[in-house]
């Protein structure tokens, strides 16, 4: 064979080998790109964008952490967010938690879903940096009415891969009316957990159940009491109060309380030892009282302030002589015709704020009324939607009225008109003003982040799958996205927003997580989201 046609086969053969080389080299590039696209298939933008979990900046977490330590919250762990909201005020101000994005600029969202998923997730709290507890399994959905729960689960706070996870009962086997229930962690850092008539301390690292008692009902009916109010007052007693559905009711979850007609029995509060969980004194309260309770001191006094169906009142806790009582001369009575529930009290300053419309009206729209520490009948109410209903519309405004306290704000949330307002109030006069409506749907709380001086207020926003659709049917079917918003706490101004992910679950919270982070529980949905807030032309 000549030179010629030995180079000329040499050649056809490298040619060859290279084309092969090439092909499998680009079927491995197409094949990635191929399992990229399936990995991202039902995902958001937001999603995509993070592709991954977000630690956040963790440059910040010991600034954050530091930041906590220098809280006054007696009775609670001090972190970033160790109660059900923030402290036994149950206030809504995280001052400590951060906000990466831009004031001025535009900004984009990143965000992430928990690996693991936790069926019917309610409420997500923070210990230490890398910590995070999640309370699921009370909150029934279509897909499964009749859940297995309460559940308390400890998860990677960046990850969301579950650690441990302590069930607590099983509806279908205990009978019990499974509702919401708070998350609080306590000052030795061992979580205190209540349901139905039952209470329990679990240790945080291992989920163990240290303790256990049952909870007096008073002349509620087993059957029908959730303690889901559990607070902790300064001197370390926990302060319980349970919530009641309307007698007869067989429906679970705390929409049982709405969606049920009925006589519901009157609440009773309840005392107990955080060490050894003793029932140290109770008292039957005289409404029901579907909402939690705030807890302060008022005049070297501990007191507590409770939202009723029909009224607000107050009560105290006496350490010294180790009882509960009923003040018969502090009673508000701010219901006009048609309006219902005083949801949980918000206290600013000398004053104690509640949103009416907790249960929904649809006759009169909600409003906020205000009333003297010192003086019940100084009082000051204002309509910041309008006084009137339009006919066929729908207030319902579940959650607690928002409060900074520092700066002299109040924000309200009416999910059944689809809107939310900032109320200013005069510390001296109690006087209300709006400073700003928007045209937000919400049934979350309104938290603000970050100091004083530079307050956001996050709030999420529903969007209904069916523009047409009546939003009490869309809310009560969750026929609707919802997403999660950044916006200046004074003025309202849109400062970021997110995707439209699955709904929030009813009355839950978004709760701050370390370096930046924010939490969105989705019972609907599985599991819950994390997600982070950077300038848009930042690395």
């Amino acid at each position: 064979m000549s030179k010629r046609r030995i180079f000329a086969f040499a050649g056809v053969a490298i040619v060859a080998a290279l084309g092969f080389a090439a092909y499998r080299l680009a079927g491995t590039i197409i094949s990635g790109k191929v399992e990229q696209w399936v990995s991202q298939i039902g995902l958001t933008p937001n999603q995509v964008a993070a592709n991954g979990p977000l630690p956040g900046e963790v440059s910040l977490y010991a600034k954050e952490w530091a930041c906590s330590q220098a809280l006054e919250t007696p009775g609670y762990f001090r972190s970033l967010n160790g109660a059900e909201i923030s402290d036994a005020q149950r206030s809504g101000v995280f001052p400590c938690a951060s906000f990466m994005g831009s004031r001025t600029g535009p900004n984009r969202v990143l965000a992430w879903r928990s690996m693991d998923d936790y069926p019917g997730i309610s409420y997500v709290n923070n210990r230490r940096p890398g910590e995070l507890y999640i309370v699921g399994g009370e909150y029934p959905t279509p897909a499964d009415p009749n859940m297995a729960g309460p559940f308390v689960s400890k998860a990677n706070a960046t990850t969301g891969r579950e650690i441990w996870r302590t069930y607590l009962d099983n509806l279908n086997a205990s009978g019990r009316w499974i509702a919401n229930a708070n998350l609080n962690i306590l000052e030795n850092g061992r979580i205190a957990f209540a349901w139905s008539n039952q209470i329990v301390l679990l240790d945080p690292d291992t989920g163990e159940i240290l303790r256990h008692n049952t909870l007096p009902a008073g002349d509620a009916p087993i059957a029908d009491v959730n303690f889901k109010h559990l607070t902790v007052a300064p001197d370390g007693t926990l302060i319980l109060k349970d919530q009641t559905r309307p007698i007869g009711c067989t429906r679970q979850g705390t929409v049982a309380i709405i969606l049920c007609e009925g006589k519901q029995p009157n609440s009773h509060l309840v005392a107990v030892n955080p060490e050894t969980l003793e029932i140290i004194h109770h008292i039957p309260l005289p409404e029901p009282s579907a909402v939690p309770h705030a807890i302060t001191m008022f005049q070297g006094r501990i007191a507590i302030y409770l939202g009723f169906n029909e009224s607000a009142r107050r009560a105290f806790w006496d350490p010294a002589t180790r009882q509960l009582s009923l003040d018969p001369g502090w009673v508000v009575r701010p219901m006009r015709p048609g309006q219902t529930t005083a949801t949980a009290p918000s206290l600013i300053g000398e004053w104690v704020g509640f949103q009416l419309n907790g249960t929904g009206s649809t006759t009169v729209p909600s409003s906020v009324v205000v009333a003297h520490q010192q003086d019940a009948s100084r009082t000051n109410i204002i309509f910041p939607f309008g006084e009137r209903l339009a006919p066929g519309a729908w207030s319902f405004a579940p959650p607690k009225a928002g409060a900074d306290p520092e700066n002299n704000m109040i924000y309200s949330a009416d999910a059944g008109l689809g809107k939310t307002a900032g109320i200013r109030i005069d510390p001296q006069t109690g006087q209300l003003s709006t400073a700003f409506v928007i045209d937000n749907a919400t049934t979350s709380f309104q938290p603000v982040f970050g100091p004083r001086d530079q307050r956001v207020l996050v709030l999420t926003n529903m969007r209904n799958n069916v523009s047409a659709e009546p939003r009490r049917i869309a809310l009560f079917t969750g026929s609707y996205r919802e997403q999660l918003t950044w916006r200046d706490a004074a003025t309202g101004r849109l400062i970021a927003e997110s995707d439209f992910f699955e709904p929030l679950t009813i009355n839950s919270l978004t709760p701050p997580g370390f370096g930046g982070r924010v939490y969105f529980p989705t019972a609907i949905g599985g599991g819950f989201y994390v997600l982070q807030v950077m300038p848009a032309g930042g690395q």
